[in-house]
Protein backbone atom coordinates (compact mmCIF):
# COMPACT_ATOMS: atom_id res chain seq x y z
CA UNK A 1 0.00 0.00 0.00
CA UNK A 2 1.27 3.30 -0.78
CA UNK A 3 0.35 6.30 1.02
CA UNK A 4 -0.05 9.78 -0.86
CA UNK A 5 -0.48 13.27 -0.42
CA UNK A 6 -3.18 15.31 -2.02
CA UNK A 7 -1.85 16.42 -5.46
CA UNK A 8 0.51 13.72 -6.00
CA UNK A 9 -0.06 11.34 -9.25
CA UNK A 10 -1.99 8.24 -7.91
CA UNK A 11 -0.36 4.86 -9.82
CA UNK A 12 -2.39 3.40 -12.24
CA UNK A 13 -2.08 1.40 -14.86
CA UNK A 14 0.82 3.02 -17.01
CA UNK A 15 2.74 2.86 -13.71
CA UNK A 16 2.25 -0.83 -13.56
CA UNK A 17 3.03 -1.33 -16.48
CA UNK A 18 6.55 0.65 -16.56
CA UNK A 19 7.32 -1.18 -12.81
CA UNK A 20 6.66 -4.50 -14.89
CA UNK A 21 9.29 -3.81 -17.51
CA UNK A 22 11.78 -2.29 -14.53
CA UNK A 23 11.43 -5.29 -12.60
CA UNK A 24 12.58 -7.31 -15.73
CA UNK A 25 15.67 -6.08 -15.65
CA UNK A 26 18.63 -7.57 -13.78
CA UNK A 27 18.89 -5.65 -10.50
CA UNK A 28 21.28 -6.36 -8.41
CA UNK A 29 22.79 -4.90 -4.79
CA UNK A 30 25.60 -2.77 -7.02
CA UNK A 31 22.50 -1.68 -9.43
CA UNK A 32 22.23 2.24 -9.67
CA UNK A 33 19.11 3.34 -10.40
CA UNK A 34 17.41 6.70 -10.87
CA UNK A 35 13.67 7.61 -10.99
CA UNK A 36 12.42 10.89 -13.04
CA UNK A 37 9.16 12.17 -11.94
CA UNK A 38 8.86 9.65 -9.22
CA UNK A 39 5.45 11.08 -8.01
CA UNK A 40 4.93 8.47 -4.54
CA UNK A 41 8.20 6.65 -5.22
CA UNK A 42 6.16 3.44 -6.85
CA UNK A 43 8.39 2.37 -9.37
CA UNK A 44 11.81 3.99 -6.70
CA UNK A 45 10.42 1.13 -4.80
CA UNK A 46 9.72 -1.56 -7.30
CA UNK A 47 13.28 -0.97 -8.11
CA UNK A 48 14.78 -1.54 -4.32
CA UNK A 49 11.83 -4.80 -3.91
CA UNK A 50 13.34 -5.84 -7.03
CA UNK A 51 17.32 -5.68 -6.22
CA UNK A 52 18.60 -2.27 -6.34
CA UNK A 53 21.14 -1.54 -3.87
CA UNK A 54 21.03 2.15 -4.85
CA UNK A 55 18.29 3.70 -5.93
CA UNK A 56 17.74 7.58 -6.53
CA UNK A 57 14.21 9.44 -6.78
CA UNK A 58 13.60 13.15 -8.17
CA UNK A 59 10.19 14.84 -8.33
CA UNK A 60 9.64 18.69 -8.76
CA UNK A 61 6.94 18.39 -6.41
CA UNK A 62 7.44 19.15 -3.17
CA UNK A 63 4.95 16.76 -1.85
CA UNK A 64 6.00 14.18 -4.17
CA UNK A 65 8.94 14.44 -2.81
CA UNK A 66 7.48 14.03 0.98
CA UNK A 67 4.98 11.28 0.06
CA UNK A 68 8.35 9.03 -2.08
CA UNK A 69 10.08 9.85 1.20
CA UNK A 70 7.29 8.40 3.62
CA UNK A 71 6.67 5.77 1.79
CA UNK A 72 10.11 4.51 1.61
CA UNK A 73 10.37 5.04 5.65
CA UNK A 74 7.58 2.92 5.60
CA UNK A 75 8.63 0.64 3.48
CA UNK A 76 11.76 0.06 5.09
CA UNK A 77 14.07 1.10 1.73
CA UNK A 78 16.95 2.96 1.72
CA UNK A 79 15.94 5.48 -1.56
CA UNK A 80 17.82 8.76 -2.01
CA UNK A 81 15.00 11.49 -2.63
CA UNK A 82 16.18 14.82 -4.40
CA UNK A 83 13.70 17.93 -5.42
CA UNK A 84 14.46 19.26 -8.22
CA UNK A 85 13.89 19.50 -12.43
CA UNK A 86 14.34 16.45 -14.25
CA UNK A 87 18.18 15.08 -14.48
CA UNK A 88 19.60 18.42 -13.13
CA UNK A 89 20.51 17.22 -9.26
CA UNK A 90 22.25 14.36 -11.10
CA UNK A 91 23.83 16.46 -13.37
CA UNK A 92 27.54 14.32 -13.71
CA UNK A 93 26.37 11.02 -11.91
CA UNK A 94 25.53 7.78 -14.10
CA UNK A 95 22.86 4.98 -13.73
CA UNK A 96 22.40 1.71 -14.35
CA UNK A 97 18.87 2.58 -14.91
CA UNK A 98 17.01 5.16 -15.71
CA UNK A 99 13.16 5.01 -15.11
CA UNK A 100 10.95 7.72 -15.91
CA UNK A 101 6.68 7.72 -16.23
CA UNK A 102 6.25 12.03 -16.92
CA UNK A 103 3.26 13.82 -17.47
CA UNK A 104 2.45 13.21 -21.33
CA UNK A 105 -1.56 14.31 -22.14
CA UNK A 106 -1.85 16.86 -24.53
CA UNK A 107 -3.20 20.20 -23.28
CA UNK A 108 -5.34 22.62 -24.47
CA UNK A 109 -1.95 24.91 -24.37
CA UNK A 110 1.87 25.08 -22.99
CA UNK A 111 1.38 26.21 -20.03
CA UNK A 112 2.58 24.39 -17.76
CA UNK A 113 0.68 23.79 -14.27
CA UNK A 114 2.99 24.80 -11.21
CA UNK A 115 0.81 23.46 -8.75
CA UNK A 116 -2.03 20.99 -8.04
CA UNK A 117 -2.48 17.62 -9.13
CA UNK A 118 -2.78 18.87 -13.64
CA UNK A 119 0.88 19.21 -13.39
CA UNK A 120 1.01 15.22 -12.90
CA UNK A 121 -0.63 15.08 -16.25
CA UNK A 122 -0.50 18.29 -18.53
CA UNK A 123 2.57 18.44 -21.08
CA UNK A 124 1.71 21.15 -23.28
CA UNK A 125 -0.14 20.96 -26.75
CA UNK A 126 1.53 17.97 -27.77
CA UNK A 127 1.99 16.49 -24.86
CA UNK A 128 5.61 16.01 -25.41
CA UNK A 129 6.75 19.35 -22.72
CA UNK A 130 8.76 16.52 -20.71
CA UNK A 131 8.90 13.78 -22.78
CA UNK A 132 11.30 15.61 -25.22
CA UNK A 133 13.65 17.14 -22.51
CA UNK A 134 13.68 13.37 -20.99
CA UNK A 135 14.93 12.06 -24.15
CA UNK A 136 17.54 14.63 -24.49
CA UNK A 137 18.65 14.93 -20.97
CA UNK A 138 18.41 10.89 -19.60
CA UNK A 139 20.89 9.09 -22.19
CA UNK A 140 23.77 11.81 -20.50
CA UNK A 141 23.09 10.63 -17.18
CA UNK A 142 22.99 6.61 -18.39
CA UNK A 143 26.10 4.29 -17.90
CA UNK A 144 28.06 2.61 -20.31
CA UNK A 145 24.88 -0.41 -21.79
CA UNK A 146 22.52 1.90 -19.23
CA UNK A 147 18.84 1.38 -19.98
CA UNK A 148 16.53 3.82 -20.15
CA UNK A 149 12.89 2.95 -19.84
CA UNK A 150 10.14 5.49 -20.42
CA UNK A 151 6.29 5.05 -20.57
CA UNK A 152 3.92 7.37 -22.35
CA UNK A 153 0.61 7.32 -24.45
CA UNK A 154 0.56 6.97 -28.10
CA UNK A 155 -1.07 10.23 -28.32
CA UNK A 156 2.09 12.03 -27.70
CA UNK A 157 3.72 10.55 -30.43
CA UNK A 158 5.81 7.99 -30.01
CA UNK A 159 7.80 8.15 -33.04
CA UNK A 160 9.02 11.26 -32.60
CA UNK A 161 10.28 9.75 -29.11
CA UNK A 162 11.93 6.94 -30.50
CA UNK A 163 13.68 9.29 -33.15
CA UNK A 164 15.21 11.67 -30.73
CA UNK A 165 16.40 8.45 -28.14
CA UNK A 166 18.17 7.30 -31.02
CA UNK A 167 19.52 10.75 -32.18
CA UNK A 168 21.16 10.58 -28.64
CA UNK A 169 22.90 6.92 -29.40
CA UNK A 170 20.46 4.70 -27.82
CA UNK A 171 19.13 1.20 -29.35
CA UNK A 172 15.50 1.64 -29.11
CA UNK A 173 12.56 -0.66 -28.81
CA UNK A 174 8.81 -0.85 -27.97
CA UNK A 175 8.63 -3.72 -24.32
CA UNK A 176 5.09 -3.09 -23.64
CA UNK A 177 1.87 -1.87 -24.51
CA UNK A 178 -1.48 -1.65 -22.72
CA UNK A 179 -4.63 -0.40 -23.99
CA UNK A 180 -6.25 1.30 -20.96
CA UNK A 181 -10.00 3.11 -21.23
CA UNK A 182 -10.04 6.90 -20.81
CA UNK A 183 -9.61 8.38 -17.38
CA UNK A 184 -11.62 11.61 -15.75
CA UNK A 185 -8.84 13.82 -17.80
CA UNK A 186 -9.39 12.54 -21.28
CA UNK A 187 -12.75 11.34 -20.93
CA UNK A 188 -13.05 15.46 -20.79
CA UNK A 189 -10.87 15.99 -23.46
CA UNK A 190 -12.00 13.75 -26.01
CA UNK A 191 -13.62 16.67 -28.18
CA UNK A 192 -10.26 18.18 -27.96
CA UNK A 193 -8.54 15.10 -29.32
CA UNK A 194 -11.16 14.53 -31.64
CA UNK A 195 -10.56 18.25 -33.39
CA UNK A 196 -6.76 17.55 -33.38
CA UNK A 197 -7.36 14.52 -35.24
CA UNK A 198 -5.75 12.38 -32.14
CA UNK A 199 -8.55 10.15 -32.03
CA UNK A 200 -11.29 8.89 -33.45
CA UNK A 201 -14.74 9.92 -33.12
CA UNK A 202 -15.91 8.10 -30.10
CA UNK A 203 -12.80 6.53 -28.79
CA UNK A 204 -12.90 5.86 -25.41
CA UNK A 205 -9.25 4.36 -25.09
CA UNK A 206 -5.60 5.14 -25.19
CA UNK A 207 -2.34 2.56 -25.55
CA UNK A 208 0.40 3.17 -23.34
CA UNK A 209 4.03 1.76 -24.31
CA UNK A 210 7.13 1.42 -22.69
CA UNK A 211 9.88 2.45 -24.49
CA UNK A 212 13.22 0.90 -23.59
CA UNK A 213 16.44 2.50 -24.79
CA UNK A 214 20.12 0.97 -24.23
CA UNK A 215 23.49 3.08 -24.63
Amino acid sequence: MLLRLPGVYPPQEDTWLLGDALAAEKLRPGSQVLDICTGTGALSLRAAAAGAGHVTAIDISRRAVATTWINARVQRHAIRVMRGDLTAPVRGQRFDVVVSNPPYVPAPDDVLPTHEIARAWDAGVDGRLLLDRICVQAPGVLAESGILLVAQSVLSGVEKTQSMLEEQGLTVEIVARAEIPFGRVLTARAALFEARGLIVAGQCTEEIVVFRGVK
